[in-house]
């Protein structure tokens, strides 16, 4: 159940998209160039402000946000709304937040409050009206999604420390954000059509070309602070190799401007990318997170999504048609004591006969059968597609699961290869489109911030 609820909260609320192919190129081989620069020749951001190096304090220090509350220009954010954030946030991980980071957390969860209530303000000022039933569609597909009525989802929520109302509340947030951008920026932003042939032609050159589909999470540091930063970045990749959800993770601490979409920089290749960062991912392959690596700035963790070389067939593009059986033993069983049953599935596995002896072998074990039609191999966990890459249709895997849940085969009944090809002008046009607007609408947050009153309690 949190599983389900873990991808359809991503998708549904969230809203982490992918970022397009070759526009996210062209901006990262931007940052790239930034990137490279050496350190004495880059501006210090703070030269403006001309800072003293020792500053003499006056008055009383503000104390650091214990309990967390706020009020956003006249809108309150209590202690719960933190509280039922977190929880909500917790829930769709993969794993348990240890004790020590909750508190990080909770600040990190109030400055994504205080951002989620400006833009609701925006909003209303623009006289966008978001209505309580288009929030209501979108808690239904919820809860659907995870086999549930609305009913059965706020009491699942409430049983784990969340509530219903913070997901309302995300969700209008979200319907709001998404149309001041549409009613405030995306008619201002414009793509040239040499700038969408230019892009099509570097495509196009590039054939056969290695790229990596990555995450990062950038977390920023000074020579004062990067001991302490090193630190919290080892605690961010204990917790991912634990299974936390890399976007998640990215969107809650990364300090890089795609933290909004999960710290999802598309496709890219090394060379456009920071010499550390170059390094390290020519080394890493598909579901790979790096170690915490040094860069000019802070310390960066990347992750691997995928790879591929660009305008060139890959057989995991195929698009199959699947029928899976699955069995399952008595609560308790051992390994040794499922092992005469799971090696005589195993051998009638191996000579299933297609998909049609697929109902048959699952009669013959009291197991089920499940088809699966266009199914992305791409989307198969990284050790299948390998099993699955070099089989032919009518061909079962062998066995995989465990005693305690199920054992499964995989059967091909259908195999499609695709031929890539260059997308079109309309994709890459609508993709550059996109990635402007969101540039944009995270300008237009940062001026709603500098113009905010908040007053923390």
């Amino acid at each position: 159940m949190a599983g389900q609820f873990r991808t359809t909260f991503a998708r549904a609320c969230l809203g982490a998209a992918a970022l397009a192919i070759v526009a996210a190129t062209a901006a990262v081989a931007q940052d790239s160039q930034d990137n490279n620069q050496p350190a004495a020749q880059a501006p210090n951001s703070t030269s403006a402000l001309k800072l003293p190096q020792n500053p003499q304090l006056f008055g009383t220090a503000m104390p650091p946000v214990i309990k967390a509350t706020a009020i956003v220009n006249g809108d309150v954010i209590t202690q719960t709304d933190i509280d039922q954030r977190v929880a909500l946030l917790v829930l769709g991980s993969d794993a348990q937040v240890p004790a020590e980071e909750i508190q990080r957390l909770r600040q990190q969860v109030l400055r994504n409050l205080i951002d989620e209530t400006l833009e609701i303000q925006a909003a209303a000022d623009d006289k966008i009206d978001v209505k309580e039933s288009d929030i209501q569609k979108t808690l239904l597909r919820v809860a659907g999604n995870v086999k549930k009525t609305p009913d059965q989802l706020a009491a699942y929520l409430q049983a784990n420390g969340s509530s219903i109302k913070t997901l309302h509340r995300q969700i209008q947030g979200e319907i709001a954000w998404q149309r001041l951008q549409s009613d405030k920026i995306e008619d201002s932003v414009s793509v040239g059509d040499d700038e969408v042939k230019a892009v099509l032609d570097r495509m196009n050159a590039s054939k056969g070309t290695q790229e990596y589909h990555v995450g990062e999470i950038f977390l920023s540091a000074t020579p004062d602070t990067q001991t302490q930063v090193e630190a919290n970045a080892g605690k961010i990749l204990e917790q991912l190799k634990g299974g936390a959800s890399f976007a998640a993770y990215a969107r809650q601490y990364s300090e890089a401007s795609t933290a909004a979409v999960g710290g999802d920089l598309g496709w890219i290749r090394p060379e456009q990318l920071p010499q550390p960062l170059s390094a390290a991912l020519q080394q890493m392959g598909p579901g790979m997170i790096s170690n915490p690596i040094p860069v000019p700035g802070g310390i960066s963790i990347l992750a691997v999504q995928d790879t591929h070389k660009i305008l060139t067939p890959d057989p995991r593009d195929a698009v199959l048609s699947l029928k899976q059986v699955s069995i399952s033993f008595p609560k308790g069983t051992t390994r040794e004591q499922a092992e005469p049953v799971l090696s005589r599935f195993a051998s009638e596995a191996r000579n299933v006969g297609g998909c049609g002896g697929a109902d048959k072998l699952a009669a013959d074990f009291h197991g089920e059968v499940v088809q699966s039609d266009q199914i992305k191999m791409r989307d198969l966990p990284p050790a299948l597609q390998q099993l699955m890459i070099p089989m032919q249709v009518g061909q079962a895997t062998q066995p995989f699961g465990s005693v305690d849940e199920n054992i499964r085969v995989l059967v091909i009944c259908g195999r499609d290869e695709m031929d890539p090809t260059a997308p079109t002008y309309d994709q890459v046009f609508n993709q550059m489109n996109e990635d402007r607007v969101n540039s944009r609408a995270q300008r237009y947050l940062r001026d709603l911030r500098r113009d905010a009153i908040i007053d923390f309690r």
